[in-house]
Order: C-alpha cells, then sequence, then structure tokens
C-alpha cells in the first residue's frame, strides 16, 4: 500500500511538474483539489487616439480695390479764339483782351497779340495751362506770372 501511495503521489508530482511547464505555455495554472483556472494573456494596454486638432483659422480680410485718383496734368499750352471761365490761371498768358473782376500777375500792355492757330472757343470753371494764347478771356479772376494784354477791362 506503501508502494501505491509513492506511486499516487509520484504521479501527482508528475502531473503537477508537467501541468506547471504546460501551464506557463497556455497560461492555464492547474493546482490539486482545486478547479482548473484559466488566465488569458495581458492585453494590451487600449491605444487611446486623440483627435487631430483642426488648424486654427486665419482670417485675412480682404483689401479694398486702391482708389487711384488721377488728377489730369496741366496742358502745356492752349490754343483758344475765346475762353469763358470762372478761373483762368497759367504761368503766361497772351491775350487781345481780358475781362476780369481779379487780374493777379504782372502785366505787360501791348499794341496787339498776335494769336495764330487757335482752335476754337473754350467753356469751362478753370482753365489751367502753361501758356494760354487766347483772343479775348472773360472770367472772375486770371492769375499768371506774366500777362502780356492789349486791352483790359476790370468788372
Amino acid at each position: 500500500m506503501k508502494s501505491r501511495k509513492v506511486f499516487a503521489v509520484a504521479t501527482v508530482f508528475a502531473v503537477g511538474v508537467v501541468s506547471a511547464g504546460l501551464a506557463g505555455a497556455a497560461g492555464v495554472i492547474v493546482q490539486p483539489g482545486q478547479a482548473p483556472v484559466v488566465v488569458q494573456p495581458s492585453q494590451p494596454a487600449p491605444t487611446v487616439v486623440q483627435p487631430s486638432q483642426p488648424a486654427p483659422t486665419i482670417v485675412v480680410p480682404q483689401q479694398q480695390p486702391s482708389t487711384t485718383v488721377v488728377v489730369p496734368s496741366t496742358p502745356a499750352t492752349v490754343q483758344a479764339s475765346d475762353i469763358v471761365a470762372q478761373e483762368v490761371r497759367a504761368q503766361t498768358i497772351y491775350a487781345n483782351k481780358i475781362k476780369a473782376a481779379m487780374v493777379q500777375g504782372s502785366i505787360h500792355q501791348s499794341d496787339a497779340v498776335k494769336i495764330k492757330d487757335t482752335k476754337g472757343d473754350i467753356k469751362l470753371p478753370t482753365v489751367n495751362a502753361g501758356v494760354i494764347y487766347a483772343d479775348t478771356i472773360k472770367a472772375n479772376s486770371v492769375v499768371a506770372d506774366n500777362i502780356y494784354v492789349r486791352d483790359i477791362q476790370r468788372d
């Protein structure tokens, strides 16, 4: 009987050793007198994916179209038979007759001013030029550095 006990103990021991070896490989531990327990292999930690942050919104204000002011340049020379305006300005004026309330500049009276190739009449609020050739100028004010005129009337 003793040999049966020894055989039973040896068998249990051998089964335990083999079971221990298998249990390590399969994740199962068997102990005598207890029900087998299955241990699941540890699961990897869950992967946490952070949603990517949207790129910041950049607002670029729309630029207004540039306002370009075109200032017409003063013509170098104006030739006309008659000029009717509120204001006539030039560096030099050559005229046979000027009728204006105000005349400002150096006035040089001459016998006659000969004007060639006049281009008709001019009627504008303001006439500006470097040099003006006219038979008659009617304006509220005439301003020039030098005014060469035959007849001048101030109203």
